[in-house]
């Protein structure tokens, strides 16, 4: 029996990132021979065991062989015969098909050195040097997930390029069909990772280039192209403007249902006709309904799906909110349901800011909304409500009379704060505002 460490640990070892998580496969052993030493089996369709102190995976060696469609479409051999090489040669990149021994530390064969202690014989270490991402054989176009993988990696090695020949196969994979057998969960899987790495736009910009994205989000893949009013879109292009979108949630460091969001915020952009471009009228509510539906198709979290609803309704408006005044922006607060759920209003408005400053010059613009509506909130929510609407029972107000009562005090509360700020209250009105900020 020979223990090897292999794929990611590896991978990061030698770029001289930290190491999360170690895998390791097994050469020469049988499921009994694992057993015996203690090893926890947890392997479904193929064998990998936990070890009974690390409960690190060890996997044993094995070769695979395509039945059929998507990632699941495998036949798995595992022997004590199969050799480390032929495991290695079922890996996805070469940059993953590097193994170490036992013991290694990682401190070798960072600048290119052949250590002995490393078993490369795809010359993954090579592609590291020269920042590539290949595949190791023709057989990586059995499993389709390996396309959003390789998208993965180009966000997370951003400096990194796709090799040429493993885009052309990525394109083959597309184009015979491949794509279309990947599963909702895998998908949102891979593009959440992706999401959540320093450049994250990269992701879906490999999906375009090997077309995937217009098999798996067809919705945002329609963007590219799409022109908007260039006094608010300098950069015109729609598509540009979401990933720029993308890329200053990941600079400000925002969570996944924000980043979310961000993509998905302008959708109905997309199904814009073509005679009323470059303005978008109608587009918040035509953006909510369709992301409904990718949220449904792609198992996407409540939390990433709600959040991205109240943006893409109410982004426009949030943009404008300085014109509003007092009671127009206790309505546009209610709308976002910002009293019952303040930390997602939160999120919402940094989404919002991402939008603001993900336009081509604006990416160091202030935006003041954010603050200005949080303040905002917080002297609403000062409002007792209870006794207010105590009160307004007290005067024989019941059920809607109610609820205008306890909005009225909280209108009051934010004009007491705005004057408070020595701002003009504005004369805007949240609802006769939409119709032009729609056009945007």
């Amino acid at each position: 029996m020979n223990i090897y460490m292999v794929g990611g640990a590896v991978r990061d070892g030698l770029l001289g990132l930290p190491v999360q998580d170690r895998d390791w496969v097994v050469v020469g052993a049988t499921p009994e021979d694992m057993v015996a030493q203690g090893f926890v089996p947890v392997g479904k369709d193929f064998p990998v065991f936990l070890h009974p102190d690390t409960h690190e995976e060890y996997a044993l060696a094995r070769t695979e062989r395509k039945s059929g469609h998507g990632y699941k479409g495998f036949t798995v051999f595992a022997s004590p015969e199969v050799t480390l090489e032929e495991d290695l040669a079922r890996r996805d990149l070469t940059i993953n098909a590097i193994a170490a021994s036992a013991g290694w530390t990682g401190a070798s064969g960072q600048k290119g050195d052949e250590s002995p202690a490393l078993t490369d014989p795809f010359h993954g270490q090579r592609d590291l040097q020269a920042r590539v991402l290949r595949h190791v054989t023709d057989a990586f176009r059995e499993d389709p997930v390996r396309i959003l993988r390789v998208a993965r990696f180009a966000a997370r090695f951003h400096d990194f390029t796709v090799a040429s020949e493993t885009l052309a196969l990525m394109r083959e994979m597309v184009a015979d069909g491949e794509a279309n057998h990947l599963v909702p969960e895998r998908v949102w899987q891979e593009l959440a990772r992706g999401l959540m790495e320093a450049h994250p736009a990269r992701m879906f910009d490999v999906l375009r280039a090997c077309g995937a994205l217009a098999v798996v989000l067809p919705e945002l893949d329609r963007l590219w192209g799409v022109p908007q009013r260039a006094e608010y879109h300098p950069e015109v292009d729609t598509g540009v403007h979401v990933m720029m979108v993308l890329q200053m949630a990941a600079r400000l460091g925002a969570s996944l249902p924000v980043r979310w969001a961000c993509v998905t915020h302008d959708l109905g952009k997309g199904t814009t006709p073509a005679d009323v471009l470059p303005r978008h009228l109608g587009h918040e509510g035509r953006s909510a309904k369709l992301l409904q539906a990718v949220g449904q198709r792609l198992r996407v979290p409540t939390e990433c799906t709600e959040l991205a609803d109240v943006v893409a309704r109410e982004h426009g408006n949030i943009h404008r909110s300085a014109e509003l005044n007092a009671a127009a922006t206790v309505r546009l607060l209610e709308r976002c349901d910002a009293f019952r759920k303040p930390a997602r209003m939160a999120d919402v408005l940094l989404a919002c800011e991402c939008d603001a400053r993900g336009r081509l010059g604006m990416e160091e613009d202030a935006y003041p909304q954010r603050p200005r509506l949080l303040a905002a909130l917080a002297a609403a929510q000062s409002v007792p409500t209870a006794k207010v609407a105590a009160a307004a029972q007290a005067r024989g107000a019941r059920g809607e009379a109610i609820g205008k009562a306890v909005a009225q005090a909280r209108a009051q509360a934010v004009a007491a704060w705005m004057a408070a700020q020595g701002t003009d209250e504005g004369a805007g009105d949240a609802d006769a505002s939409e119709h032009q900020m729609q056009s945007n």
